[in-house]
């Protein structure tokens, strides 16, 4: 059992520290920007809520944090009251925060000046991921402090690896969704050639699932899409956020993206149709019917 707070209890953050309850069996301390969504935490799980990150960092063995993006996660570790003015000597600080590579890097930087140590580990597997303990988490920073965490990360994790140097897990987590801007236009237009040509979905996606077509966005979301229902997984204002990560990383590495880059404005299609809070199966709405 391991001393751990958690930062952020948003739709991601909530569950994951749940497990570490619960199923890690640690001693966890949260903190959330809306504090009752703290105290509710505590009042299912145990525990104890602190009123800074600074204070949940205090005493602490692992750190966590899932917040929005790379502002919100500069000000709950560098800020006036960031965890990191609160993280001792030999603590591990695991961010679960998609954000920039670069971000990672400076905190990193940050992390080591202060004499302890940061893993930037975003996840993937959206909300259900999180709930059943089952995500999927791509760390980048050095191999001693990834190897204690990687236990403690267990408690929600199916797979988890350290892929390099800081700032390789977000750069992992960038490949992750460009593969899956692609991937999910890719099954909307086939979802919507189908429907046009008047053939039995169900049929047509049962057929071609045990083919080379085969991927989790049709298994796990083509009878949604099919019905033109997208209140389930990741909102589109978060992948457009995760997009324009994309780019921007791209812009300086010389990536060419012109998939992603149209993908991300077929999102932008959909947030003015109101669909910002939609998932992101949701860009078979923007194809007329």
């Amino acid at each position: 059992m391991a001393k751990v707070a958690f930062i952020g209890l948003g739709v991601m953050g909530y569950p994951m520290a749940g497990h570490l309850k619960t199923k890690g069996g640690h001693e966890v301390t949260v903190y959330n920007r809306t504090a009752a969504k703290a105290q509710q935490w505590v009042a299912q799980y145990g525990g104890k809520s602190a009123k800074t990150p600074k204070e949940a960092a205090l005493g602490q063995d692992f750190v966590f944090a899932c917040v929005g993006n790379d502002d919100d996660l500069r000000s709950v570790t560098l800020g006036p009251d960031g965890a990191f003015h609160g993280a001792g000597k030999g603590i591990v600080f695991v961010d679960h925060t998609t954000a920039s590579a670069e971000a990672a890097r400076e905190l990193y930087e940050a992390a080591k000046k202060g004499g302890f140590d940061f893993v930037d580990a975003p996840v993937s597997g959206g909300q259900a991921g999180a709930e059943n303990g089952a995500l999927t988490v791509m760390c980048g920073g050095d191999t001693g402090p990834y190897a204690r965490a990687e236990a403690v990360i267990a408690a929600y994790a199916k797979m988890c690896k350290l892929l390099g140097p800081a700032g390789a897990g977000q750069l992992t987590k960038m490949v992750n969704q460009i593969c899956i801007a692609g991937l999910v236009q890719g099954l909307s237009e086939g979802i919507h050639f189908a429907q046009r040509a008047g053939l039995d979905v169900d049929a047509v996606i049962e057929t071609i699932s045990k083919g080379a077509a085969q991927s989790w966005q049709m298994e796990n979301r083509f009878k949604t899409m099919n019905a033109g229902k997208f209140d389930f997984g990741f909102a589109v204002d978060w992948m457009r956020k995760d997009l324009s990560i994309c780019l921007g990383e791209a812009r300086k590495n010389g990536a060419s993206l012109p998939v992603t880059a149209l993908v991300d404005q077929f999102y932008a299609d959909v947030q003015k149709m109101g669909g910002k809070r939609w998932d992101t199966s949701s860009l078979i709405a923007r194809l007329p019917k």
